[in-house]
């Protein structure tokens, strides 16, 4: 560990959560508001992630490929709380499959469902997916690009665990082409005494729909994989 290293992370950590504690007090009081001006909200606290990230920690920002229009699926690579705390900043204003455990915090719920996210029950059946793809098909048709971690949740860089399940039935009901994206967050941010450097989001070229599962799975798992050490 590198002193230098401890004092950024020591002052990211007071200036993002203090900071936090203002505007998500603010993007709570603005769940009353009009949809997208609550969704503006939340893309300011995520702005002040980002612009933390960037001044306190050194780590700067690179987007390679390009970040596709709506309607499309998203599929990211997840290596830290980084790139879920930036989505609203790299994309815009995203509908995001969250777990359904976070849906059910209190208040934390509330205002996951007014921005937006789309409740994955991972246990649940054809029921719950209907809903899923229900709701995910309210957001298309708003203009917002879906977004999702296909893995699951954050796993170390260099890992490449398999696509979960569900994937594959999003992949084949919602019908939209897949953008997969690589991202390489995990050896900067993924720890308590944070790293600077560039944390780069590829975007690779889309995958149309209607592919069988196992090719479809396959291409997006080496795609998002695409920054992974060869």
């Amino acid at each position: 560990m590198r002193p230098l290293d401890f004092l950024r992370s020591l002052a990211f950590y007071l200036a993002f959560y203090l900071g936090s504690i203002v505007l998500v007090a603010f993007a709570g009081a603005m769940t009353l508001a009009p949809r997208p001006v609550f969704r503006w909200a939340v893309g300011n606290w995520s702005g002040w992630h980002r612009l933390c990230a960037r001044v306190l920690l050194g780590q700067k920002v690179r987007i390679e490929g390009e970040i596709p229009p709506a309607p499309v699926l998203i599929a990211l690579k997840h290596e830290s709380f980084f790139e879920a705390i930036d989505l609203p900043t790299l994309l815009d204003a995203p509908a995001v499959f969250a777990k359904a455990e976070l849906m059910r915090i209190p208040v934390w719920g509330y205002a996951g469902h007014r921005y937006g996210l789309i409740e994955v029950e991972r246990e649940a059946g054809a029921k719950a997916l209907r809903r899923m793809i229900a709701a995910a098909r309210e957001q298309v048709a708003e203009g917002r690009p879906l977004a999702i971690f296909p893995e699951g949740t954050r796993v170390p860089h260099g890992t490449t665990p398999e696509i979960k399940s569900g994937f594959a039935g999003l992949y084949k009901l919602l019908d939209l082409p897949v953008v997969p994206v690589a991202v390489d967050s995990g050896p900067l941010y993924h720890r308590w005494i944070k790293r600077p450097g560039t944390i780069t989001y590829r975007f690779m070229p889309a995958i149309p729909p209607g592919l069988p599962r196992a090719e479809a799975e396959a291409r997006v798992r080496a795609a998002i994989n695409a920054l992974n050490p060869q």
